[in-house]
């Protein structure tokens, strides 16, 4: 049996069987421990048994078999009758186990024998009553042969417990034994195959089971009552057992008369509630009349307002059908063709397209949403555009809307113009500011080619001579000629060194001699020796750059560090520069204090030029500048400019620092 269990597990798994089948694995699991219980008692102790302690173990097959019928209830039971029918299944069951408890039970038992006398009446009653309702509600091939199967279950509960209470039962008894054997294997056989079972699902219950299920429960019910009377004296029931058994069938009987009360209530007050609906549904009815006789007025009333809305629309509004045939056109597109509404109506669009004077090619193709244009005379031109929306109807349909955009074309053609002019000006202003860009870089290189070969060379000629001086001086003057001659030659070397920063602002020699990336590193480095900031520098440069477009970089990145030692506070300054064939990218970046990038034209106002000043060179080179800046967050700066095929750059190089 224990296998026969797995088996019907295994069918539950893949889908077989029927809800609750899991339940019939699980009783066959108690049959196969309490066969296993009975032979290892036989082999230890052969010899009859006695009811005792132990029999309410066999309560527990209670749970198994009323968890498999309440599973099928649950799932062939409206929710509306389950009440009903659980009350007269709870009816039966109840005389049922009384019938069989008179019988079973011994005359002279004791309460040990009495109690296994209820359980074995139940266990046997509960299988007949529970799947016999069922199968007069839902008769298909299944729920017959279930019932069938349990009906023999339930003989041989019946007369194994009427051994087991009398001290009979030895453990061989064939009319026991066989059912037990042959039904798990019917049980296991038909939750595989289950024929029949699902399509019971969906049919209707019979005519007269309700009626024949209460009858059987009442008829039970009185027969217990009957039977209980008649042998509780010959039976030895008497006292508490009687008044038990009776007082169960009267709780039986009271239910099932409550349960008719409750569905009579609930029958009169659906009816109640039916009516009351029909009533509401008739009074819904009328008021619907109303309103359909309220929403033709309306209709008639809004078809007006829609052929007065197509008539004087300022658009032109045209009806094809399927076939491109005019069914209906409006007064301003009769007014836009210079045709009358009835020489438009009813004729093809093809043949009114060819009756249009002046009409371009494009008219024809109007329909489909396209544009055309109507030459009047004097040189005047009408612009039309169309929008289709088609109509479901059957056939459908299409509606044109056709609009007269002439103002707006002779507009937009006047935007064209005044932008090209505008744009024609702005290059030519960006040509000129660049030409002036370049003279001032030019002018400012020829300053510092001057000052290089004319003072300096001059302030270090003289700083050589006042040197000779000192020399001579020592040789016969007092010690305070020495310091004055010193002081003159300090003097002499700073307006030497002063005179080559200037030249070197102007034009750096460094950006000269060897180009941008070294001019930055040196620059960016000098700028973390005097503000005693940690600095990095990244550049690659792989194409070559114009001298204008270095300088220009150059004086941004100098800009950039000059704001960043004045006002940011900060500790760690990068600058990266990236050149390609097409673009110089520059990006200063500091952890400083920040500032809100709102704030610049505040700035400006301030005399704080260098964020504007910055931002003009490099727009006037046609670049973009970035400021990214929020307190606390520090800066960054980004510049982009256009590389130019300019004949002043130099032979390409490849730098590379960081």
């Amino acid at each position: 049996m224990l296998p026969l269990g797995g088996v019907i597990l295994r069918a539950v798994g893949r889908g077989q069987g029927w809800p609750g089948s899991a339940y019939l694995a699980w009783a066959l699991f108690l049959l196969g421990a309490a066969s296993l219980a009975f032979l290892t008692m036989t082999v230890r102790d052969p010899g009859l048994y006695v009811p005792g302690p132990s029999d309410l173990a066999f309560a527990l097959f209670l749970i198994p078999i009323v968890g498999l019928a309440r599973a099928e209830y649950r799932e062939h039971f409206e929710v509306r009758d389950r009440r009903e029918i659980g009350v007269d299944v709870f009816l039966i069951t109840a005389s049922l186990t009384a019938l069989l408890y008179v019988m079973i039970r011994p005359i002279e038992a004791d309460v040990q024998a009495s109690l296994a006398a209820g359980i074995f009446a139940a266990l046997t009653a509960v299988q007949i009553a529970a799947f016999g309702a069922l199968l007069l509600w839902r008769r298909s091939t299944t729920h017959l042969l279930l019932f069938a199967i349990f009906a023999a279950m339930a003989a041989a509960t019946a007369s194994f417990g009427w051994q087991w209470t009398h001290g009979t039962f030895d453990g061989a008894a064939a009319p026991i034994d066989i059912p037990f054997m042959l039904c798990p294997l019917a049980f296991a056989a038909l939750v595989v195959y289950s024929p029949g079972h699902k399509a019971s699902l969906e049919q209707e219950p019979g005519r007269w089971a309700r009626p024949v299920l209460t009858s059987i429960s009442v008829v039970a019910a009185c027969a217990a009552l009957a039977v209980v009377a008649a042998l509780d004296a010959a039976r030895g029931i008497e006292g508490v057992q009687s008044v038990l058994i009776i007082g169960l069938l009267g709780v039986g009987v009271a239910a099932r008369i409550l349960s008719n009360q409750i569905a009579s209530t609930q029958a009169h007050r659906a009816t109640a509630e039916a009516l009351a609906e029909k009533a509401a549904a008739l009074d819904e009815a009328d008021a619907a009349l109303e309103r359909v006789r309220e929403a033709n007025e309306t209709l008639r009333e809004s078809e007006e307002h829609l052929r007065l809305v197509f008539d004087t629309a300022v658009d032109g509004i045209v009806e094809l059908d399927d076939r491109g045939l005019v069914i209906r056109a409006n007064g301003s597109f009769s007014d836009m063709v210079g045709l009358s509404r009835e020489a438009i109506e009813g004729e093809p669009w093809s043949a009114l397209a060819a009756s249009v004077s002046g009409a371009d090619a494009g008219f024809a193709a109007l329909p489909a949403g396209g544009q055309a244009q109507i030459q009047r005379g004097e040189g005047q031109a009408l612009y039309l555009e169309s929008r289709v929306s088609q109509v479901p109807t059957n056939p459908p349909r299409k509606l044109v809307l056709v609009r007269d955009v002439s103002a707006a074309k002779v507009a937009d053609q006047t935007i064209r113009s005044l932008f090209q002019f505008l744009q024609d000006r702005d290059e030519d202003r960006t040509r000129l500011l660049r030409r002036t860009n370049a003279a001032i870089e030019a002018e400012r290189n020829r300053v510092a080619r001057d000052l290089h070969d004319g003072p300096v060379q001059g302030v270090s000629a003289a700083s050589l001579s006042l040197e000779a001086a000192l020399l001579m001086i020592k040789a016969g003057e007092t010690d305070r000629g020495l310091e004055v001659l010193t002081k003159i030659r300090e003097e002499l070397a700073g307006e030497a060194d002063a005179l080559r920063r200037l030249m070197s602002g102007l034009r750096p020699p460094v950006l000269e001699e060897r180009g941008l990336i070294p001019a930055l590193r040196e620059t960016l480095s000098r700028f973390g020796i005097d503000h005693e900031v940690k600095t990095e520098f990244n550049g690659r440069v792989a194409s070559t750059i114009p001298e204008d477009l270095e300088t220009l970089a150059y004086r941004v990145v100098q800009e950039a560090l000059s704001n960043a030692g004045k006002h940011a506070s900060a500790a760690f300054v990068t600058v990266s520069v990236e050149a390609d064939d097409s673009q110089l990218k520059i990006e200063i970046e500091d952890d400083g204090c920040g500032f809100e990038s709102a704030q610049t034209r505040e700035f400006l106002r301030q005399g704080r030029v260098g964020l504007a000043s910055m931002r003009e060179r490099v727009e006037l080179a046609s670049g973009t500048f970035v400021v990214r800046s929020s307190p606390g967050r520090g800066t960054a700066i980004m510049a982009t400019l256009p590389v130019d095929d300019s004949p002043a750059k130099r032979e390409p190089v490849l730098h590379e620092a960081s």
